[in-house]
């Protein structure tokens, strides 16, 4: 006969070793090949900015997107850097200047040199902001068309104040990439309208300080043939976006072959962060798994698996 007390030994041994088994770490998920970095809302579901920073670690992602990190408090900046820090992942771009978009300002390339000097106090006050992140870009925006002055003399502005801002950044290794916004759906009015009109400026300014930021979504819309623009102004591009089209979301919900472009950015050794600019084409939980879901899809392409 067993007695109650073998019994009870025997499962109390039996929970201790469950309890140890549960305790132990789980399999890390294995990490993308390449930096994309969600941004806060990508995992809503799961908490503030700092837990949804962990459970994209947790996924295996390499980088973090802040477009919002000058609006946060001091105090907020600080622990999201350390966040990053502790979780060994990358921060992405911020945005260091973003224009009025109710009043299609700042004109750069207009007569009002305000807007001018309001553009470079805006790149001033996002030094700091950098350094808390360990951030190395910041997104500028280069504001609107002014329909009354000719865009040759605009476009020779623009240039000019890229260049005053390059030289604020470059003491501080810091990287300006301005984004080109499609005029077609979103962004009437922008004066930067394709990845093909940076690369000109960005050789204009000649500064390593000043790169173009491919947004794939705004340049689908506006000019399409993204490998090849991709190629032909690859020595001015410092900063990379995804978003598909239609509809601004995850990969494989649009028209755009992202499993094409991950293939090309990994023959050609891309190391940088690729921003996941665009929204979940679902709400929640479900949502979120989708969008992990097409992340590793299109990433396995890098090896060429799945294509």
């Amino acid at each position: 006969m067993v007695s109650r007390r073998t019994v009870l030994g025997t499962a109390a041994a039996a929970g201790l070793t469950a309890t140890l088994a549960g305790a132990q770490p789980r399999a890390a998920t294995p990490r993308f090949l390449l930096d994309y970095a969600p941004h806060e809302g990508s995992f809503a579901s799961r908490g503030g900015l700092l837990e949804q920073v962990a459970y994209a670690a947790d996924q295996g992602f390499r980088a973090w997107e802040g477009n919002e990190a000058t609006a946060r408090p001091v105090a907020e900046q600080v622990a999201l850097g350390n966040e990053l820090r502790r979780r060994g992942m990358r921060m992405g771009v911020f945005v260091a200047s973003m224009p009025r978009w109710a009043q299609s300002r700042p004109l750069l390339g207009g007569n009002d040199e305000a807007d001018r000097d309001g553009f470079l106090a805006d790149i001033r006050g996002s030094i700091e902001v950098a350094k808390r992140l360990d951030a190395k870009w910041m997104t500028v925006v280069t504001g609107f068309t002014d329909p009354r002055l000719p865009i040759d003399l605009q476009t020779a502005r623009v240039v000019d104040a890229m260049r005053r801002a390059a030289e604020i950044v470059a003491p501080h290794g810091l990287v300006l990439v301005m984004e080109p916004l499609n005029t077609l759906v979103n962004h009437p009015g922008a004066f930067m309208r394709t990845v093909t009109q940076g690369y000109a400026v960005a050789r204009a300014v000649d500064s390593p300080a000043v790169k173009v930021l491919a947004d794939l979504y705004h340049e689908q819309i506006q000019a399409g043939n993204l490998i090849r623009t991709l190629e032909t102004c690859w020595d001015e591009i410092g900063y990379i976006q995804f978003g598909d089209n239609p509809g601004r979301n995850e990969p494989r919900t649009g028209e755009i072959n992202y499993a094409n472009i991950v293939r090309w950015l990994h023959e050609r050794r891309y190391a940088g962060v690729i921003g996941m600019e665009h929204g979940n084409s679902a709400k929640g939980r479900a949502g979120e798994e989708r969008l992990v879901a097409a992340y590793r899809a299109i990433d396995r392409a890098a090896t060429g698996e799945g294509l």
